[in-house]
């Protein structure tokens, strides 16, 4: 499969956006404890505060995807791409387990931890889009020919 990063940009730009409008939907004893306690997630309130935080996130990701891709070929490639990812599905599950079992963290509502794992889900659709799509080749560098002598008249 050919690369296409304006695909790639867009479907991030879209689980940014929907993250965002998720992670803003925290449940009222949520928004207590954001207000009283832990202020320095307040942005979460506010859904394009936090669909910018997610874009951010989403964007160095990518980038330093894309530098192990560019930097890294065969078998080391592939190798620290699976680490990434299997890091990733990782995150996923601790974040899960934690949501499911802190208390503090389950009463922020379903909404809201929705909208946490598209953060990872978007961390491991970029990171197979540079797995599973081929390299763009460069095109062969053309020696240009010199040009064909002119029959001299004698």
């Amino acid at each position: 499969m050919k690369r296409n990063y304006y695909v790639l940009s867009a479907l991030l730009l879209l689980i940014a956006f929907l993250s965002g409008i998720l992670t803003s939907g925290i449940s009222l004893v949520g928004r207590v404890g954001v207000n009283t306690f832990y202020k320095n997630y307040r942005f979460f309130k506010v859904w394009w505060q936090a669909a910018l935080v997610c874009l951010v996130l989403l964007a160095l990701v990518t980038l330093l995807l894309y530098g192990i891709d560019k930097r890294f070929k065969g078998r080391k490639r592939v190798l620290l791409l699976l680490v990434f990812l299997f890091a990733f599905l990782g995150g996923l599950y601790i974040t899960y387990s934690d949501f499911r079992n802190a208390l503090s963290h389950r009463w922020l509502g379903e909404r809201f931890h929705l909208g946490i794992y598209l953060y990872w889900m978007g961390f491991c659709i970029s990171n197979l889009f540079f797995l599973l799509t081929q390299r763009t080749a460069l095109p062969a560098a053309t020696v240009p020919e010199a040009p064909a002598e002119a029959p001299q008249v004698q």
